[in-house]
């Protein structure tokens, strides 16, 4: 999780800061597959979340639709989207650093816990966390994340 938070973290000094980040996980290895990052106002696309697009790149990447075997880490509790993705993919884990109410006070959410997802899913997969979660919130309060989020909303409501 130290290691997302630092790529993570890496975004905040760019022209697009971005406080989401996935990462995929070997689980019994614990060697990283690969890192992304949110990119829905990039690619003007609004499934373009972190873990979407770290489980798009790993089954890519696996030539595989399954991710079991790897643990999904992520820099915020996934939404009802990204843990549906993640319970496709089987992956066989999810942590995630700050909450969605975190999230929340940022961005427009669904609040529907991870766990809650998984629960009434047949698909099984542990979820854990918040890990981390001051830091993975500080993301979120980066002056740069704040900065680009005034940005962002005023453009959006004209």
């Amino acid at each position: 999780m130290k290691a997302l938070i630092a790529f993570t973290a890496r975004s905040l000094q760019t022209d697009m800061p971005r406080p989401f980040g996935a990462s995929i996980v070997h689980t019994r290895t614990g060697k990283t597959l690969l890192h992304a990052l949110n990119n829905v106002m990039g690619e003007f696309d609004p499934s373009s979340h972190a873990e979407v697009r770290a489980i798009r790149r790993a089954t890519k990447r696996l030539k595989n639709v399954s991710l079991a075997g790897y643990t999904l880490y992520t820099t915020c509790e996934p939404c009802p989207m990204c843990m549906c993705a993640a319970l496709w993919a089987h992956t066989d884990r999810v942590v995630y650093g700050a909450t969605i109410e975190d999230a929340n006070r940022h961005f427009d959410q669904i609040q529907i816990p991870a766990t809650e997802v998984e629960a009434r899913s047949d698909i099984r997969c542990t979820v854990d966390g918040p890990l981390l979660r001051d830091e993975c919130y500080a993301l979120f309060t980066h002056p740069n994340m704040l900065r680009a989020l005034r940005r962002w909303y005023s453009r959006k409501r004209k």
